[in-house]
């Protein structure tokens, strides 16, 4: 299957329709707690941080939900790592949306809500030990992705984690009956199935992370390959607990 290069999901248009953004982010939180998502960025934070403990710093690119940064966060507060996570999202709908499906995040310590543009990343060079990023890097053209794996290497002083789909055509029909079958939001029936015609394969994103000087250190994959996460430092760095 080729990728997709002109497809536009509803997420990616005007999101004024904010019952629907509130049903699909929670669609989204969903997918990621019970088909491994938030599983799978968990085993490459591992794999980068080794053994390391106390205070390390979480950027979380194209947040949603904030889901996946708030289960890490409490899944490594048990390691005795604290995670200082800060939730960057484009769009300030996603952020109130995200904020009307779990308010105690906006008062939850560590953990800050900003609204960004990944393209241009705040902060400066290795001012984050980890920048993550799931279910972010299909929305991108190729050179755009490239752009983005540049900027989260460039704030990353340990790595970075990419979790994302993987482009297929079971993935397809998957996603498909899916979202048309357990989903509650007409933006994931929607977008579900093109998110998969959009995505990068295995193969495809381990060649972007290379040209944007990341090497990884690990890759899980979930339910026959469907979704995979890459945990990747820059190129030429040690690395190691």
């Amino acid at each position: 299957m080729d990728r997709l290069a002109n497809g536009v999901e509803l997420l990616d248009g005007p999101l004024d329709d904010p019952v629907a953004l509130v049903a699909n982010l929670r669609d989204l939180t969903w997918i990621n707690r019970h088909l491994g998502g938030i599983a799978l960025s968990r085993r490459a934070l591992d794999a980068l941080l080794g053994d390391r403990r106390g205070a390390l710093g979480l950027l979380d690119v194209g947040t949603g939900a904030a889901d996946i940064p708030a289960a890490l966060q409490t899944a490594e507060a048990r390691l005795g790592r604290k995670l200082q996570v800060t939730a960057l999202d484009s769009r300030p709908e996603v952020v109130a949306a995200a904020l009307a499906i779990a308010p105690g995040l906006a008062t939850r310590a560590d953990f800050t809500f900003v609204v960004g543009d990944g393209r241009a990343l705040p902060g400066a060079d290795a001012s984050q030990d980890v920048v993550h990023a799931s279910l972010v890097l299909h929305h991108l053209a190729p050179d755009e992705a490239l752009g983005l794996l540049r900027e989260m290497g460039r704030l990353a002083s340990i790595g970075v984690v990419i979790n994302d789909l993987s482009r297929g055509r079971l993935f397809w029909l998957g996603a498909w009956l899916l979202s048309h079958s357990l989903t509650r939001s007409r933006l994931t029936r929607n977008d579900a199935s093109l998110s998969v015609r959009r995505a990068y394969t295995r193969a495809e994103m381990e060649g972007l992370l290379a040209r944007a000087g990341l090497r990884p250190v690990m890759t899980v994959e979930g339910f026959l390959g469907h979704r995979y996460a890459i945990a990747a430092v820059p190129i030429g760095a040690e690395h190691g607990g």
